[in-house]
């Protein structure tokens, strides 16, 4: 028995070897598979894409033309809200070169390529400025379409898209074999072009607010299209550049942590900022639903101001009292938006004119009501006659020209003294006969009286189409 529990327990020891074994393959497996699919450093061509990347930082010539060309071209995409006009002007613009410098530059310790970087950046965005001002100077073309508006203001979904546009265009440039399509969409995505068409803009239309709101739209989209571009060169562990002079070098080292830690804290700042005013406005707008929905208040219009912590709103119609009001207000906690002031524009006279609205309203509808009621008694009257008029005409048929019918007799038969007619009503008890009964007087004269009373009789059914004839006389 003994033997047999030591085997027993051999054989699952074996069994549980051989499970380690082959988990341990598995997890081998899968390991080297995710390696395989996700490893983008033997396919890095650091050389060649530091050389790409300064190649497309300068601006002059050509270039400094088709930017001018793909702004004035996005300006008009803007004017008339356009969407594909504004993405053919971003797939042209060169915009891309020198944010992409200014990561690399800091991550490889480069001062002359972060120098270089920074001036052409700033002739771009110069030249791109200038460009929609002139533009939108003409009064012709100062309409502050949705497009425009739409990038005067920068949102957390705005960096999130500029950060993993980077990290996308960088990888894209790394590659030994370029990816044209990849660097395409990204321009599209990360949409630089716009929001220096609307500084523009603002500046042509004398609007701050669309002017430096733009302007931060296009400063958080390059700081984070830089950021990501410097830490995939971190990654990448891109080659530094190395100076003769050991001070030199130490401190332009120093400079660039700097910056680049200057870079990261203003990002993340700048992220955190965003994502709270986001919530913000989402939390407002949660609040004004339910204000309505609960008071009946006729909200036409809200405003959310983040930056005083502000929610206004202008009400028609049913007014919100001030019970209504303060209770609300004590309920902004509740909505995550402590510390603000609700602000409702309401007009006491707003209920009045509603109850004088809904007065007329209510008349209205009796109104037709009642029109409808008199159509009703009116097409009934319509009927009533038209069922008279049938009856009538019936009866003019059936009436009988006798004066025109006693002359004619007069002459068919001589012997006719006296003529006369009548309708009588007559009845076997399962039908009702209307008969034409004609009484004659013939002279004493005429002996074959009954002979010329059937000749009558059948002239006159023959001339007045109608057999309920009876014709009655002295036939002695």
């Amino acid at each position: 028995m003994t033997t047999n529990s030591e085997n027993s327990d051999e054989q699952l020891n074996q069994k549980k070897d051989e499970v380690k074994q082959e988990f341990k393959g598995f997890y081998s497996a899968f390991k080297t598979f995710l390696t395989d699919l996700l490893n983008i450093r033997e396919e890095t061509d650091k050389e060649l894409t530091i050389t790409k990347i300064k190649a497309g930082i300068p601006v002059r010539s050509h270039n400094a033309w088709v930017l001018v060309f793909s702004i004035f071209i996005a300006s008009i995409g803007l004017n008339v809200s356009s969407t594909a006009v504004v993405i053919g002007a971003m797939l042209v613009s060169p915009l891309m070169g020198p944010i992409l410098g200014l990561g690399l530059s800091i991550g490889i310790n480069d001062i002359d390529t972060l120098r270089r970087s920074l001036v052409n950046l700033g002739v771009m965005v110069g030249l791109s400025i200038s460009t929609s001002f002139l533009f939108f100077s003409i009064p012709l073309f100062q309409e502050a379409t949705p497009e425009i508006i739409a990038r005067t203001a920068p949102d957390v979904r705005d960096v999130l898209i500029a950060l993993a546009g980077g990290l996308a265009i960088i990888l894209a440039f790394s590659r030994k074999s370029e990816m044209t399509t990849t660097i395409s969409g990204v321009a599209i995505a990360t949409a630089l072009m716009p929001p220096l068409c609307t500084a523009g803009f603002g500046l042509a239309t004398w609007n701050l607010d669309y002017f430096f709101g733009a302007l931060f739209l296009f400063v958080i989209n390059a700081i984070f299209i830089a950021l990501a571009t410097f830490v995939v060169v971190k990654f990448l562990r891109f080659p530094m550049v190395k100076y003769i002079n050991q001070a030199k070098r130490k401190r332009i080292a120093q400079i660039a942590g700097i910056t680049a830690t200057l870079i990261i804290g203003f990002s993340i700042y700048q992220f955190y900022l965003l994502f709270q005013e986001n919530q913000y406005h989402r939390c407002a707008t949660t609040f004004i639903e339910q204000l309505q929905e609960k008071t009946g208040a006729g909200i036409i219009n809200s405003n959310i101001d983040y930056n005083s912590k502000t929610i206004k709103i202008v009400v028609l119609g049913t007014n919100i009292d001030e019970n209504q009001k303060k209770i609300w207000s004590n309920r902004m906690e509740e909505f995550n938006i402590p510390n603000s002031s609700l602000i409702i524009q309401q007009d006491d006279k707003a209920s009045i004119l509603q109850d004088e609205i809904n007065t007329i309203k209510n008349s209205y509808i009796k109104n037709q009501n009642l029109i409808a009621s008199k159509d009703e008694i009116i097409q009934q009257k319509n009927a009533l006659i038209i069922e008279k008029d049938r009856t009538l005409q019936k009866l003019r048929k059936q009436q009988i020209p006798f004066l025109q019918i006693s002359q004619e007799a007069k002459i068919l038969y001589k012997g006719l003294q006296k003529m006369s007619y009548a309708t009588k009503v007559e009845t076997n008890f399962s039908k009702v006969d209307t008969l034409i009964v004609f009484e004659t007087q013939w002279k004493d004269s005429i002996n074959n009286r009954l002979e010329m009373k059937q000749q009558l009789s059948e002239w006159l059914k023959t001339r007045l189409n109608n057999f309920n004839i009876e014709v009655k006389g002295n036939l002695k």
